[in-house]
């Protein structure tokens, strides 16, 4: 990595997610010791109920498609996942993936989420996952924005983000296996990429939704904030309030 890039910038953030496509499914999963996985479970179950059956909604920064089983399991009537990623890696993997019950289930629109024109009020629901640590504040408050623009009255939305545990007692050990054991198994395994380990840089930047959950307040939006894991992990639900 070059020490003058904008790690936010967006072409710099589709290069590393690109290069890292093919092993995330399984990187992620298994150097999660499976939280991710649980943590995807957790965004859906959380969310508030959809107001439709047959809703249509928004998967942000939706990488290689693995919320969309959780989404389907708790909604099987879903009209339409509409799922933006910046990366095409991601977008192969995750076209690879669909099953030919899931096909006409989902669509997936390859863009910068920050300069996507979505419909407004277009959504009954909007949920990511580990996709907020790829944007600076500037870039979450018009993220926010848009979630409050694109969203129907009575939608719903849910997002959640790996986070920095502060407070928790075995934070020290959470820290080392970002900053040194991430590095350590992507040098070993990963041939050096120095992919993978942006991830653990991205989420000690990001720390918290806390500020996210905010934003999206001041644009109207009815928010809660979420902890998981002792803080390992944290996000946001909530609804865009009928009036």
């Amino acid at each position: 990595m070059d020490n003058n890039s904008d790690i936010y910038d967006a072409q710099f953030v589709k290069s590393v997610f690109d290069k890292c496509s093919e092993k995330y499914i399984l990187f992620s999963y298994f150097c999660s010791l499976g939280f991710t996985e649980r943590w995807r479970k957790q965004c859906i179950s959380n969310m508030p109920v959809l107001p439709t059956k047959n809703a249509t909604g928004y998967d942000l920064m939706a990488g290689t498609g693995e919320l969309w089983p959780h989404l389907l399991k708790y909604y099987p009537a879903l009209a339409k996942i509409m799922a933006v990623d910046i990366s095409t890696g991601m977008h192969k993997i995750a076209m690879r993936r669909l099953h030919k019950m899931r096909a006409d289930k989902i669509d997936f629109i390859e863009d910068n989420i920050l300069e996507s024109k979505l419909q407004e009020n277009s959504a009954d629901f909007i949920v990511s996952t580990f996709g907020l640590k790829t944007f600076n504040r500037s870039q979450h408050a018009i993220l926010a924005k848009l979630v409050a623009k694109t969203l129907k009255p009575g939608g719903v939305f849910s997002f959640i983000e790996a986070s920095d545990p502060k407070g928790w007692i075995l934070r020290p050990l959470y820290l080392f296996y970002l900053k040194l054991f991430l590095p350590l198994i992507e040098k070993v395994f990963l041939k050096g990429a120095q992919d993978f380990s942006m991830i653990g840089k991205y989420s000690m930047n990001f720390g918290n939704a806390n500020e996210f959950a905010m934003m999206l307040h001041d644009e109207g939006l009815e928010v809660v904030y979420k902890k998981y894991f002792f803080g390992c992990a944290t996000g946001v639900v909530g609804k865009k309030l009928i009036t």
